[in-house]
């Protein structure tokens, strides 16, 4: 049985994506790449974030999520994810709407646009157990839609 790992994303099957590997055996992160070249504009207030695609999804256990994070060379080079942060939860994958397709959301603190090459590392997912409370009372049904 499948524990937790990555699938290409419906539609890039056929993209060359590569799938997320740590890079080291005492890494936490999966570095994710981006599917495709993108300009990220240099940050003007009120700019809104740029969705970069990964060509990825992503599949854990029930109890767990996976949390997309900055590479620790990303501000270096520029690149911050919007959120700061963010928690994908396991019935995101296979998404009717999106099939669970993993974009990552950033701004570009630089003070010139930056071109995001297709397979520049821009991100890392790690794998996480959660606990739940002991008067939680979610539904249990998967979700419908993002």
């Amino acid at each position: 049985m499948k524990q937790r790992g990555f699938e290409i994303a419906s539609g890039w099957e056929n993209k060359d994506i590569k799938l997320p590997r740590r890079e080291t055996a005492g890494a936490a992160g999966y570095d994710v790449a981006a599917a495709e070249d993108t300009l990220v504009p240099a940050f003007r207030p009120g700019q809104k974030p740029v969705l970069i695609p990964t060509g990825l999804k992503a599949y854990c256990q029930p109890d767990e999520c996976y949390l997309l994070i900055n590479r620790s060379s990303g501000p270096g080079r520029g690149i911050v994810l919007s959120n700061g942060i963010g928690l994908i939860d396991a019935d995101y994958y296979n998404n009717p709407d999106n099939d669970g397709h993993i974009k990552v959301m950033v701004f570009n603190v630089l003070d010139h646009d930056l071109l995001i090459k297709k397979g520049d590392r821009i991100a890392q997912v790690v794998f996480q157990k959660f606990l739940k409370a002991d008067d939680d009372v979610a539904s249990g049904e998967r979700r419908s839609s993002y």
